[in-house]
């Protein structure tokens, strides 16, 4: 699954729009992981309860709405965002959301053939993903 920040992806064409999905999350740290976090915010610096936390949770995130755009049918999301609150002052909600899309190759934006990193020069550039 393609997923893209910016409203396009680069040598693709969107033929379909299969509409908003998005992927929400609410978790809260434990008990331990709070009283852990609190004293190391005494000392100041990165609290990497929280940065783990909030990581694992993002990543999850973007599982659920790429299930909810395979759901549908897409093969592509743009327009990509998180969003994050925090509930009653103990969880952390992330929503990751986008615009699900059918994406095809774009045979006029695409050059013949593509350099990559670590291929040789004239490599073709990959295919989408399939839909399904």
């Amino acid at each position: 699954m393609i997923i893209a920040t910016a409203p396009f992806v680069a040598g693709y064409r969107v033929t379909e729009t299969r509409g908003q999905v998005f992927g929400l999350v609410v978790r809260s740290r434990g008990l331990g992981g709070n009283l852990l976090a609190s004293l190391r915010s005494v000392v100041g610096g990165e609290i990497h309860e929280y940065t783990s936390l909030l990581e694992d949770t993002r990543r999850q995130a973007i599982d659920r709405m790429v299930q909810n755009a395979t759901l549908v049918g897409a093969n592509g999301i743009i327009s990509m965002r998180f969003d994050s609150s925090g509930l009653a002052g103990t969880m952390s909600e992330i929503v990751a959301y986008g615009t699900a899309v059918v994406l095809v190759p774009d045979a006029a934006a695409m050059p013949p053939t593509v350099a990559t990193a670590t291929g040789p020069a004239g490599a073709t550039a990959p295919p989408p993903p399939p839909v399904e």
